[in-house]
């Protein structure tokens, strides 16, 4: 049976609920179960965030678009398909492939998207042409949804579930490292070897995960093999593709419309095979669980105010604190180092905080970063930029610790896989929705203060749109805290 949302065990059926145990003793208890973790175990957790560290590595390839879009004769507005094509790709594809896993193993499916990882990243360096680009793309995005989907899962493996918490905290410092270390190593790749450099340098990578990787733990044996709702899966799949497209294309509204009527019609389908699956791919039910509705919620919305770091910052710090390309990258790179910072302690602390309330101060600082960002201004000292962006990703890390924690604890542990892809689904849906909505934002900002004759304009559309990610954050931690109130 599924636990709580506040990553509580839920008591089996017909006995009464234990009384929690007290802070202390659930940390003794912790303590006390490395001393069963499987051998090894601290080696093969290391190797798997190797692995898991070539998806956020794709933050190279943003220093590496100008020599991209350049080198196939492209405008810049086309470089976005080579994003789009990969998040749409692994974003409706994970929680198919997470069921997968649950069912065939995670190990098994976790090492097949290393070795998929590593051809698709040498065909994508070879890309004779764009439109080809553009399918190798999708064979990688394939590849990330095969890593990232039972990573989560194969690492809390690895330990008793009393250090889930904590295991989890340091999945999501290892994940944070890749995304500290892409940008500085895209821009040295791009300069030495060109734009090819930022796909071919990662299959070294998989490849050593996959060779090192001994041990892992392999479900056991059954009489029947469990089925896999294939039905589901696809539908599942293009209805979470269909509107990941539909956000995409806001702006186009015929366009978007018929993107939304196919995302409804997939959506219903998906539902209807769900009651008529005796196994479908996500137990609907969890969802009326108190609470765990919202929290997944939150988490869309939090990164989608999050992102707005990604899509603005870069240019405020080369455009309006004029800093050296070089310079700017550190000060970007600082909000993940923050990340870094925060999910071990987070992984740590969740023996102590209730992991609800940990998501909420999470997405609290993630908020005051955002507004204290929305306050710079042409005459800020470069100083103050680097304490709201660590805010920024010292929040991040919190949440996303603490929302993986409430997710693997409500789902059943057989559904482990599918846990780990709804953390990540959901944190797709709000970064893509953010390149959307908030662009919208800045644009219709920056047209006005250039109507009004303001100079700059970039910064009026910087600020309200950094202002309108605060909100959407702060809003996000009332609704949490009333919810957990009531």
């Amino acid at each position: 049976m599924p636990g709580t949302p506040d990553g509580a065990a839920a008591p089996a059926e017909g006995r009464p609920a234990p009384a929690p145990a007290p802070a202390g003793v659930a940390a003794a208890d912790a303590s006390n179960a490395t001393e069963h973790a499987a051998p090894g175990a601290l080696g093969r957790l290391l190797l798997v965030g190797l692995g898991t560290s070539v998806v956020p590595l794709d933050s190279a390839l943003n220093i590496a678009f100008p020599a991209m879009t350049a080198h196939f004769g492209q405008p810049v507005a086309e470089i976005q398909w080579i994003v789009i094509c990969y998040v749409l790709t692994y974003g409706s594809l994970m929680l198919g492939i997470g069921r997968l896993g649950d069912i065939f193993g995670h190990a098994r499916v976790f090492r097949a998207g290393l070795a998929w990882s590593a051809l698709a990243y040498l065909l994508c360096s070879a890309a004779p042409g764009f439109g080809w680009l553009m399918a190798c793309r999708v064979l990688q995005g394939v590849g990330a949804a095969l890593v990232i989907s039972c990573g989560p899962a194969l690492v809390t493996s690895l330990y008793p579930e009393a250090l889930r918490p904590r295991v989890l905290g340091a999945y999501a410092l290892l994940f944070a490292t890749g995304s500290v270390l892409g940008p500085s190593l895209g821009g040295a790749l791009v300069a030495w070897f060109g734009w090819e450099a930022v796909f071919w340098f990662r299959t070294p990578i998989v490849l050593a995960a996959l060779l090192l990787l001994r041990g892992l733990p392999a479900p056991p044996r059954a009489a029947v093999r469990e089925s896999f709702d294939l039905a589901g899966a696809v539908l599942l799949a293009l209805a979470i593709g269909s509107l990941l497209m539909a956000v995409n294309q806001a702006r186009n509204a015929p366009v978007a419309l018929a993107l939304a009527a196919v995302f409804a019609a997939a959506l219903w389908g998906f539902l209807r095979q769900s009651r008529r699956s005796a196994r479908p791919v996500l137990a609907l039910h969890v969802f009326a669980l108190p609470g765990f509705a919202l929290v997944n919620a939150a988490n869309a919305l939090a990164n989608l105010a999050a992102f707005a770091v990604l899509l603005f910052v870069p240019y405020y710090l080369t455009r309006i604190a004029a800093l050296p390309v070089g310079v700017a990258g550190l000060f970007l790179a600082s909000s993940a180092a923050g990340t870094m910072a925060a999910s071990l302690p987070g992984g740590w602390l969740l023996g102590r905080v209730p992991a609800r309330a940990m998501a909420a101060a999470g997405i609290g600082c993630i908020a005051a970063g955002l507004g204290l960002m929305a306050l710079w201004g042409a005459a800020t000292p470069a100083w103050q930029l680097l304490p709201p962006l660590l805010l920024h990703g010292a929040g991040l890390g919190l949440l996303q610790v603490s929302y993986t924690e409430i997710v693997t604890a409500t789902l059943p542990r057989a559904d482990r896989g599918v846990a780990g892809s709804l953390a990540m689904m959901t944190r797709t849906l709000g970064v893509v929705t953010a390149a959307s909505l908030l662009t919208l934002v800045f644009e219709g900002m920056q047209a006005a203060a250039l109507a009004e004759g303001a100079a700059p304009a970039f910064l009026a559309g910087f600020r309200a749109s950094l202002a309108s990610a605060a909100g959407v954050a702060a809003l996000v931690v009332v609704a949490l805290v009333v919810r957990r109130r009531a």
